[in-house]
């Protein structure tokens, strides 16, 4: 019965897709008239409280001088104003402005995409900010150089991976932050007074300004990053082989490894007491091997094949079939392990992946996303994520804990892993608990320590009302991840709730931020109501308080109608963090106990 309905889906699925044109993303911005009266969203589609965001305008410059005009224009005015990048990754609400509904202006950097000057001497490069990864590193790679660390997506913006904060793996040298290896930066930004003519100004930063270290990680709330001048290296190789070990004590061995290994990172697949490791390290130019890191859920894949996975899993969520997941997780990873994790020899065999080791140029290894290049199918190919289909969607949570307690957050979760033995098989579908390793930076919004950052995908339902299967365990591993062992979010990531007490936890740091943001931008017309609520600013709240409305993480169950009593959902404590509050599952509330009291509120996070 179950395979029938998902047959059905598929086939109906089929004909609609015939009638959608293009593969490759579509965009973020959708006007009604030419560049006027448009929306914005992210490249899921979705924004974490999903609400709309409606904007008068969105402008595309393709010069630093039309960039300077666009801001100009909006500053003469007192217009709230974004800038969004071509893809828009972000899952939380950074490219919409704030101001009233619809009377904002988005500024795509789309257009400034190019490479600006490089300087062999140094082995720096300029490039515009709206350069997405992919084309840096080819560019870099046209030059014999390379980015010593780079996020492992390459859809992102250069200018929108550093407002994040985003990484790759390693705690060697200046560690794997994109924005440690900033050297100069050059940013358009408000004035209250004309400048030559213009209510805006260019303001360049050199590597020994303070104020670099505000913009390096901005949230874009200084203004719009125009260049980024970033320190280089000479091209070089890595080697990566794949390790597959039992997780029993693995948690013991993170610090050692991460001290050992150049690039290395873990996947933690807690159900099935597994444990990926990526023995990833560099090696000479001369090496032999052209090796690709070309993962294949980056990979353009068969929208049919997509959405058909993806009505089993709803199929699944929806008669609450833990193990049924657990069936789809295992397979899953075994492909995954059988064919390299994504990796690609090519070196003539009659597969993409050979054996280990996979050898080659950092450019080609250091991320992926090739689906981003598909051809125009008619969407029958696309990314798996790609809103126009039925396909992924989901939540992440992607919080960074420091070594010194990374071990004591791990030993917890396989205590609720060892009391629901199946709670955690739909995460493993998403790569399971996927580690990664960063330096302390200086950077006002950066780490504030050595860090393990912990990202966690899993399912969420296209109904912001309908709960998840184990939506306790998930919860409580959050709140644990963040309260009990003080984990600070990825900027570009997680649920609302993932930047609670920001400012308790940057303290010093966070009050430098703010200095610059009145510096570069005094009316707060970079800011929003999103931002202001992460940074602590103008009395706004990260939490959003109603029915249901800790099934999507816009708060903490304070009441059982924060989470879903009709559909069995009550609000109550954690099992191994007494002090979280979640949404669990219960069959009989009498023999539970009657459900909290609408006026409870006290809990200590």
């Amino acid at each position: 019965m179950a395979a029938t309905r998902i047959a059905l889906f598929a086939s109906g699925l089929a004909v609609l897709l015939l009638l959608v044109q293009g593969s490759p993303p579509g965009p973020v911005v959708q006007c009604r008239s030419g560049n006027t009266n448009c929306t914005v969203t992210n490249g899921y589609g979705a924004f974490p409280d999903r609400s709309t965001c409606h904007v008068a305008a969105v402008a595309y410059p393709s010069t630093e001088q039309e960039l300077l005009f666009a801001v100009s224009g909006a500053t003469a005015k007192q217009q709230h104003m974004k800038a969004v990048t071509r893809y828009s990754h972000s899952i939380p609400k950074l490219s919409c402005p704030g101001g009233p509904s619809g009377q904002g202006l988005v500024i795509s950097t789309q257009r400034l995409n190019r490479s600006v000057r490089v300087d062999m001497a140094t082995s720096r490069m300029t490039f515009e900010a709206g350069i997405t990864l992919r084309q840096l590193l080819d560019a870099a790679a046209a030059r014999g150089l390379a980015l010593p660390h780079s996020p492992y997506w390459q859809g992102v913006t250069l200018g929108g991976l550093l407002s994040t904060g985003s990484h790759g793996s390693s705690l060697f040298g200046k560690g794997s932050a994109v924005h440690e290896y900033v050297v100069g930066m050059r940013l358009v930004v408000p004035s209250p007074v004309p400048v030559k003519g213009y209510f805006a100004k260019i303001v360049n930063l050199g590597e020994d300004d303070p104020d670099l270290l505000a913009a390096k990680v901005s949230l874009g709330v200084l203004g719009v990053i125009s260049q980024v001048t970033l320190q280089l290296e000479p091209m070089f190789k890595r080697s990566i082989t794949h390790r597959v070990i039992g997780d029993v004590g693995f948690e013991q061995t993170i610090s050692s490894y991460a001290v050992t290994t150049y690039y290395g990172d873990i996947s933690w697949f807690p159900s099935q007491g597994r444990v990926v490791y990526r023995d990833d390290i560099k090696v000479p130019i001369t090496t032999k091997g052209k090796g690709e890191n070309d993962l294949l859920v980056f990979r353009a894949q068969s929208s049919i094949d997509v959405a058909s996975a993806r009505a089993s899993e709803e199929l699944l969520e929806l008669t609450g079939n833990a193990g049924g997941k657990c069936v789809l997780s295992r397979s899953q990873v075994d492909t995954q392990i059988a064919n390299g994790m994504g990796l690609k020899n090519n070196d003539g065999g009659l597969s993409d992946f050979t054996g280990y080791p996979v050898i080659g140029n950092q450019s080609d290894m250091q991320s992926s996303g090739s689906c981003l290049r598909s051809a125009e199918d008619n969407l029958l190919t696309a990314c798996g994520f790609d809103p126009r289909f039925a396909g992924s969607f989901y939540h992440q949570t992607a919080i960074s804990i420091p070594f010194t307690t990374v071990a004591d957050f791990i030993a917890d979760v396989k205590k609720l892993r060892d009391a629901h033995s199946n709670a955690l098989c739909g995460t493993e579908l998403y790569f399971g608990f996927f580690m990664r390793f960063l330096r302390n930076s200086t950077a006002y919004l950066g780490k504030t320590d050595d860090v393990v950052e912990i990202d966690i995908t899993y399912y969420r339902s296209r109904d912001p009302k309908r709960p998840r299967l184990y939506e306790d365990v998930l919860e409580e591993i959050e709140q644990m991840a963040l309260f009990k062992y003080h984990g600070l979010p990825h900027w570009g990531k997680n649920r609302n709730v993932g930047f609670l007490n920001i400012k308790n936890k940057l303290g010093a740091k966070l009050d430098k931020f703010v200095s610059a943001m009145q510096k570069y931008d005094s009316k707060g017309l970079f800011s929003s109501d999103w931002t202001d609520a992460v940074l602590g600013l103008r009395g706004k709240e990260v939490m959003v308080q109603g029915d249901g409305c800790a099934l999507e993480g816009l708060c903490i169950c304070s009441t059982d109608d924060h989470c879903a009593p009709k559909q069995g959902y009550y609000c109550r404590s954690g099992q191994v963090y007494e002090q979280a509050r979640v949404c669990r599952k219960i069959k009989s509330v009498e023999a539970d106990g009657l459900p909290w009291s609408s006026s409870y509120r006290s809990h200590s996070l």
